[in-house]
């Protein structure tokens, strides 16, 4: 999909030396795809203490 934007120059040219992308698309593109998996992982650490704990799970005897 085409889509016209107006992207800061600077911050699109220092994403491009830091990521060592080729093109400002792939830069744009990872970019994004690194913004998506950071907000689902913010999600997922909201799970964190809201499972209820397996009392009998005995993290211990896994290891021998």
């Amino acid at each position: 999909m085409a889509t016209n934007l107006s992207i800061d120059t600077e911050l699109l040219e220092e994403a491009l030396s830091i990521g060592g992308m080729m093109t400002k698309k792939d830069t744009v593109n990872q970019a994004l795809k690194e913004f998506v998996q950071r907000r689902r992982q913010r999600e997922i650490l909201e799970l964190f203490g809201q499972l209820p704990q397996d009392s009998d799970y005995d993290y211990k005897k896994s290891r021998r």
